[in-house]
């Protein structure tokens, strides 16, 4: 699969904090901060109950790069998801997360649906400039070996 190709492959970013920390997400902070950046989002709240998810999960909407995506939140265990999205626009994402969400010197672990279904470990997110970011997640990819 040549570059172009693996940049376009779209999977769920999973974000959270550094084993044994928290980012003392709430709910509420998370709406506060995406209707800062859209006011007209769409935000739902799933209480859980049976079935494989367990406990309480926010749903929203947030836009990166004119393109209209979806993502969950969970309080435990804590973390943020991006769906269906590309390494570039996951890379726009945890940049917001950083400048709005995730407290001030806070780890970013990352991992994607592939990874987890590939038991590849989480990775911490290195603060670099979004284009070593991007190549970051698209090693990621490459690495859960489900791309022949």
């Amino acid at each position: 699969m040549d570059a172009s190709e693996l940049a376009e492959l779209r999977t769920m970013y999973v974000f959270g904090p550094a084993e044994s920390s928290t980012w003392g997400l709430t709910y509420e902070g998370i709406e506060a901060k995406l209707r800062e950046r859209e006011t007209d989002t769409f935000i739902r709240i799933d209480e859980g109950g049976e079935g494989p998810v367990r406990g309480s999960v926010m749903h929203f909407g947030i836009t990166l790069d004119e393109e209209d995506l979806e993502g969950m939140a969970r309080l435990s265990p804590e973390g943020i998801a991006i769906e269906d999205c590309t390494a570039l626009a996951a890379a726009e994402f945890v940049k917001w997360l950083w400048g709005s969400v995730v407290p001030e010197g806070s780890i970013i672990t990352f991992n994607t649906e592939w990874g987890l279904e590939a038991d590849v470990p989480d990775a911490l997110v290195p603060d670099v400039p979004r284009p070593r970011l991007v190549a970051t997640f698209l090693a990621h990819i490459e690495a859960t070996g489900g791309l022949d």
